[in-house]
């Protein structure tokens, strides 16, 4: 009887860690560093990523980001980002490295505007070698608005 129980006990342990999503924060997602590359492609050199093996880890799971919403959409494409820091000390305004954006592709267009906080569940991707992409992207991602 004792087995049977604890059978069950390491079951639903395994079950919950599985399915569930981890939080994870701007430092875990520090967890690279970079080495520039040179592009052929646009005659450039590019940061190119290597990201450390907690990081690694996550590849493929569901996890939760919190951060400020960045919407850099155009008439003909949809590019929304989740960012450490607000649009006016982001990456591309100097603020930070690579490491501070993630670009989110979500399930449904979001409603939210530019620097609103929000919390963002999704598929995590480590990006190395697509240039045109985040080194870090979460797909199939829903979000909400942190009050």
């Amino acid at each position: 009887m004792p087995n049977f129980i604890l059978f069950f006990i390491v079951l639903f342990c395994a079950k919950s860690t599985l399915f569930s999503q981890q939080e994870l924060s701007w430092n875990d997602l520090a967890e690279v560093s970079f080495r520039n590359v040179y592009n052929v492609h646009y005659d450039d050199y590019f940061l190119k990523p290597t990201f450390g093996a907690g990081i690694e880890s996550y590849k493929g799971s569901k996890i939760i980001i919190r951060g400020y919403f960045i919407d850099f959409s155009s008439e003909d494409d949809q590019f929304y980002m989740v960012s450490r820091n607000p649009m006016s000390s982001c990456f591309f305004c100097g603020g930070g490295g690579p490491e501070t954006i993630v670009e989110v592709i979500f399930k449904n267009k979001p409603n939210y505007k530019m620097d609103q906080v929000v919390k963002v569940t999704g598929i995590l991707e480590l990006n190395e070698d697509d240039v045109d992409h985040c080194n870090y992207i979460l797909k199939q991602a829903i979000g909400e608005l942190v009050k």
